[in-house]
Parts: structure tokens; sequence; C-alpha cells
């Protein structure tokens, strides 16, 4: 069917409507990317305060402990955040972070 006069083709249509769902979703992501990224640097400061150690170690802590017990680095970022509020650790994240924290504040 040829489009008529006064009427946009349908792919003209389509492409922003396809255009602004890849926005949205690009936005979702950075959003949590910030979120996420805030968690962390919040967690570095308190393993900074309480550990003694530089904000380079305090992010490597975090980051070992992450891979040693192999759980996303946002999620050791919030439980060492409730942690520092008077929640418990699981026990192997606890042991993860003092032998990362022991390597690191020996070097500080």
């Amino acid at each position: 069917m040829p489009d008529q006069p006064g009427r946009a083709p349908a792919t003209s249509v389509q492409q922003p409507a396809a255009e602004v769902e890849a926005l949205r979703a690009e936005n979702g992501q950075l959003r949590r990317a910030l979120a996420s990224h805030a968690l962390v640097d919040q967690a570095i400061g308190v393993l900074v305060a309480l550990g003694r150690i530089s904000p380079d170690d305090g992010f490597a802590v975090l980051r070992e402990t992450s891979q040693r017990v192999n759980v996303k680095l946002s999620v050791v970022a919030d439980h060492v955040l409730k942690h520092a509020q008077g929640a418990v650790l699981p026990d192997v994240m606890l042991g993860a972070l003092r032998a990362a924290l022991a390597r690191h504040t020996a070097t500080a």
C-alpha cells in the first residue's frame, strides 16, 4: 500500500519508537550502574575507616572478597555496609574479608 499524503511511512514511526525503547533500557542500566558504584564507594569508605587502609586497598579488598566467595562486587559491598550497621556477615564472606584485609593492612 503506498504512503498516504500527510501520513508518515510506518518505518519512520517504528524507528523512533525502537530508539526510545533502547534509550529507556540504556537509562535503566546507567541508573543501576550508578547505584552500584555509589554502594561500592561507600563500602570502600567503611573499609578505609575501619581497616585503616587506602581507598585503592579498600577496593582491592572488596574485589578479592567478591572473587573468593563468587558473589558480585555490589553484593559484597552491600554486606559490608550492613555489617558496619550491626548485621552479621555470612561466615564464608567474613573469612574472605578478614583474609583480604590482613593482606592489605600488612602492606599499608
